[in-house]
């Protein structure tokens, strides 16, 4: 934690989580894939993350890139997956799921987040949520299933993140003691001051992404940037949260 502010890294490796648990931060999502936005974990590697670190692995279930409104099969093997990661230790499942009008499906949802607090695990419903029309009518919904964290950027990603500003403010106001809102999509060293100001969220979530290569490009966690970042939010005032 940095000034009262929960710090969550996406990674997606385990060299990922090796450079994220080096720096005074609170929890890591982990996936694979990071170039394609975040898919579901291997179970191998949350099985050798549990090995280099304490901090909590909460695990993308995402079969496939593009939208969030899946066939019966592929939700099928979701529940599937999300029970694995759950009987091997990760500490919370982060999803999402649409209706084809991109309304929230409040019976997968529920039946996810059953599933997930069976095990006494987090239940995470992650930026698919930024793809519905009514945020406040969607938290509401989520919060019906269950649900106990859901990552936004209010609609907007990166560059035009600060459109997102007043809704993110206006969801933290209205339903903080109901639910946990983590802000992240965009985070970069040159606007998470003003992303913490602007909407004075107590949860951030960032990757700190750049390039790297093995016989073609993917993403993965740049220790110095993850830095960078993190020295933004250490020169902020307390007072300011």
């Amino acid at each position: 934690m940095i000034n009262n502010r929960v710090i969550e890294i996406c990674c997606g490796s385990i060299e990922d989580v090796i450079t994220a648990s080096k720096e005074p931060i609170d929890r890591i999502e982990l996936n694979s894939a990071l170039e394609l936005g975040g898919m579901t974990c291997s179970l191998g590697t949350l099985i050798e993350s549990k090995k280099v670190t304490t901090l909590p692995l909460c695990c993308m279930v995402r079969p496939r890139t593009s939208g969030f409104h899946y066939t019966e099969r592929q939700f099928e093997s979701m529940l599937f997956d999300a029970e694995q990661l759950c009987i091997h230790d990760a500490d919370g499942i982060v999803f999402g799921f649409l209706n084809a009008d991109n309304s929230i499906n409040i019976e997968r949802t529920k039946k996810m987040a059953d599933l997930v607090h069976r095990y006494n695990k987090e239940v995470i419903f992650h930026k698919a949520f930024d793809a519905t029309t009514d945020k406040f009518k969607a938290c509401e919904d989520c919060i019906a299933c269950g649900v106990d964290r859901i990552l936004t950027s209010g609609g907007e990603n990166y560059p035009h993140i600060e459109e997102g500003f007043e809704t993110l403010h206006k969801l933290i106001e209205t339903y903080q003691d109901r639910i946990t809102i983590l802000v992240g999509g965009g985070v970069r060293d040159f606007n998470v001051q003003t992303i913490l100001t602007e909407t004075n969220c107590h949860e951030i979530h960032m990757t700190a992404k750049q390039t790297a290569y093995d016989d073609g490009d993917y993403t993965e966690v740049s220790p110095t940037y993850l830095r960078t970042i993190l020295s933004k939010i250490e020169e902020m005032n307390n007072d300011t949260n």
